[in-house]
């Protein structure tokens, strides 16, 4: 399953973003994971949170980014959720259409019964209509 939460730069979704990871980390049984492009928010997790750190790992395309997401997915089989913040940016999908890799997000959750959160730059008249249905939070 995959969730957005959406709105423009500075709205605030990246706290609504650490206000849903740290509270649902108390109510999974599983691992979770959250990937960011710095570690500028590492002391507003919780310690039970992996932190990643994306630009660390010299990601350049949405494929690269699906399948460094593949390998984290590959060495966690008790990952239950993974939260992205600046999705646009670690994915290197800024400009470009994103529903092909939403789409694959998708599939990865539904094989792997992982569920990902993602906070996207962009308002919600500017989505995809096939992705509305995906929003949690529109600020």
């Amino acid at each position: 399953m995959v969730q957005l939460i959406v709105g423009k730069k500075g709205k605030g979704k990246t706290k609504c973003l650490l206000d849903k990871v740290n509270t649902e980390v108390k109510n999974v049984l599983g691992s979770v994971v959250f990937l960011d492009k710095n570690t500028k928010h590492m002391y507003e997790l919780n310690n039970k949170i992996r932190l990643i750190v994306v630009s660390d790992f010299m990601i350049t395309s949405p494929d690269e980014f699906i399948g460094f997401v593949s390998g984290i997915i590959s060495q966690d089989h008790d990952l239950q959720q993974m939260y992205f913040d600046s999705f646009l940016n670690i994915s290197c999908l800024e400009g470009k259409d994103i529903t092909d890799t939403i789409g694959k997000l998708e599939k990865l959750g539904e094989k792997f019964g992982i569920e990902f959160v993602l906070s996207l730059s962009m308002d919600e008249a500017e989505l995809p209509e096939s992705l509305k249905s995906k929003i949690v939070i529109s600020l």
